[in-house]
């Protein structure tokens, strides 16, 4: 098979996940933690970074291999320095816009290097797929990206919850442009959304009555830190809302359902705690509830689903495939442009990986 040549957009902790995996997975033949070791013929070793964009003064012009590891990242490290599969790949300045929020920018130095011409490296580069991983409420700096794919000819993955593929609008112009993408709003492999939405859809199969649900997640990665800023938040609580109430079974006045992150707690650092409850009436009217905690490493969890969306652009692109992928898009993605059941979203999945489904 051919190499994927990914470029990133930010080298934070899903990042260095993301690319510690491709040497963890391509120097082992252990499969174990992957949720599809071969997609469409293609191994995690197929994947090869060429090329990453980022603002602060730590990351830009390093290696990305040594951008992984530089502050603020606070990721667990999955490869010894030894078994890192190295490149000359490079992170180049890319454009601030609404990237840095104030706490942020109250902790990182900007790069003072001139900013690049995006799509010109995405083309020096020969990049197949963008991954945009910019922090969340990065609003402006997300779509400046997704259009620097489309004038690239490039694939676009778009891990935030900036609505770009499920805006019909933005879908049309990737279409025209013969630029495939999945989005938006990546779901972690067993994270809390997945957990949610089962338990939600488990209680209105068997019958139970949901009256009320809340998620609550502190974490001490960065992704958390912004958080705190509340007005960047908008579009990220709606993704997590609409990800679970899509399929309740049953619609819940808004003030009974309550999911997004809370708190940052900085000593968990790339740990997330997720707080889950679920309330409902069973037999009779009998009352019953579910409460759940979750804790994972939060940018590894992401990090496999990330990698089998990469290997799936690479596959559309193979079939000259355009526009947005709908069931990549349904089954990995919190805020794809038409909402699932998981079990049927991956049932779709596979069958477009096989050739078998529709677009």
């Amino acid at each position: 098979m051919r190499k994927i040549r990914v470029a990133l957009v930010g080298v934070g902790n899903c990042a260095s996940s993301l690319v510690q995996g491709i040497s963890y997975y391509g120097n082992r033949n252990d499969s174990d933690g992957l949720i599809t070791p071969v997609l469409g013929g293609y191994k995690p070793a197929d994947i090869e970074i060429v090329g990453a964009f980022d603002v602060t003064q730590d990351k830009v012009g390093a290696l990305v291999d040594d951008a992984l590891f530089a502050y603020p990242n606070c990721t667990m490290q999955l490869v010894g320095d030894d078994e890192l599969i190295h490149s000359n790949a490079r992170v180049e300045r890319g454009p601030t816009m609404d990237g840095l929020g104030k706490y942020l920018r109250e902790s990182l130095e900007e790069s003072a290097k001139p900013v690049v011409d995006v799509p010109s490296m995405l083309a020096e580069w020969r990049a197949d797929v963008l991954v945009n991983y910019l922090p969340v409420g990065s609003e402006e700096a997300a779509r400046f990206y997704a259009e620097s794919a489309i004038k690239a000819g490039v694939g676009f993955v778009n891990c935030m919850p900036t609505f770009i593929c499920s805006d019909e609008s933005w879908a049309y112009r990737f279409l025209r442009a013969g630029v495939v993408a999945i989005g938006d709003d990546i779901k972690s492999q067993v994270g809390a959304t997945i957990v949610h939405r089962t338990l939600a859809v488990l209680m209105h199969e068997r019958g139970v009555k949901l009256l009320r649900t809340s998620q609550l997640n502190v974490g001490g990665n960065t992704d958390f830190l912004n958080m705190l800023e509340r007005e960047r938040l908008k579009t990220k609580k709606i993704s997590k809302t609409q990800a679970v109430t899509s399929v309740m079974g049953v619609e819940l006045p808004e003030d009974d359902v309550h999911v997004g992150p809370s708190d940052h707690v900085p000593w968990l650092k790339d740990r997330k705690w997720a707080h889950i409850r679920l309330e409902g009436e069973g037999f009779g009217g009998a009352p019953m509830s579910i409460e759940v905690k979750m804790e994972v490493h939060d940018s590894p969890n992401s990090a496999g689903v990330v990698m089998d969306a990469i290997r799936c652009i690479a596959v559309a692109q193979d079939r000259n495939e355009k526009g947005v992928l709908h069931p990549p898009s349904a089954y990995y993605m919190k805020s794809p442009p038409v909402q699932l059941p998981d079990n049927d979203a991956r049932n779709m999945l596979d069958m477009w990986v096989d050739g078998f489904g529709e677009r």
